[in-house]
């Protein structure tokens, strides 16, 4: 026959400690925003860890259409120009009016005249242009995403990001409406509350748009900036 617990064998009984977690604990525990710490701006931590290894994806490049296409006509209707007229002038016909008096322009216009100043600007802006579209991958309102197979690229729109991160928003308590603006490096969300306490709704909001950005899966996590304030008095 076992003894119960607290008999100590020699006809006394004793009361055994208990442990008891009270309230003052509990918010000791959940309470970690100091008293001089500013409840409307606050820059959370990333939200992706280093151990996350899977390859990142690039940005994608974009084809270019509207401006391969512009210069594509404008090179074919200049070349057809030329051709037309050349082959006029092998004919023993005259040359086009416009060729003649470009040509006599060039030939007798100095270099320092303002028409032929303005001419080269223009060509090095459209130089400089062509340039930078060739060398740049374009597409800036597609974020890429984490590639988990190497032979499978994904990307995400700015716009459809931004709609999720909004919704996520939304579903904390306390928040009245709120502005996502996304871009390729950083989410800048601006809520408006108009109850609970900033500091709950804005520990609130880190954990979900942690959750968010590492939903959406991006190669590069944007730095989030939140900010959180009370709605503006009517009148």
């Amino acid at each position: 026959m076992s003894e119960p617990q607290g008999f100590d064998g020699s006809g006394n009984t004793r009361r055994l400690p208990v442990l008891e977690k009270t309230d003052d604990a509990d918010d000791k525990a959940i309470d970690t925003t100091g008293p001089g710490q500013s409840s409307s701006v606050h820059d959370p931590l990333p939200t992706l860890g280093d151990a996350d290894n899977a390859p990142r994806g690039r940005r994608f490049w974009s084809a270019r259409r509207v401006p391969a296409a512009v210069l594509a006509l404008l090179l074919l209707l200049g070349a057809g120009a030329f051709l037309y007229d050349i082959t006029a002038v092998r004919a023993h016909r005259p040359a086009m009016r416009w060729r003649r008096s470009l040509a006599g322009q060039l030939a007798e216009r100095p270099l320092d005249d303002i028409w032929v100043l303005v001419g080269a600007g223009v060509a090095v802006v459209l130089g400089a242009w062509l340039l930078v579209l060739a060398v740049t991958p374009g597409l800036r309102g597609v974020l890429p995403m984490r590639r988990t197979h190497a032979d499978v690229r994904a990307g995400l729109h700015r716009a459809a990001a931004a709609m999720v991160l909004r919704d996520r928003v939304m579903e904390v308590s306390g928040i009245q409406s709120v502005r996502v603006r996304m871009t390729r490096t950083r989410a800048d969300i601006r809520a408006v509350s108009h109850f609970r306490e900033l500091d709950d709704v804005r520990a609130d909001l880190d954990a979900v748009l942690a959750d968010g950005i590492r939903s959406l899966g991006l190669s590069r996590p944007p730095v989030l900036s939140v900010h959180v304030a009370r709605p503006g008095r009517k009148g």
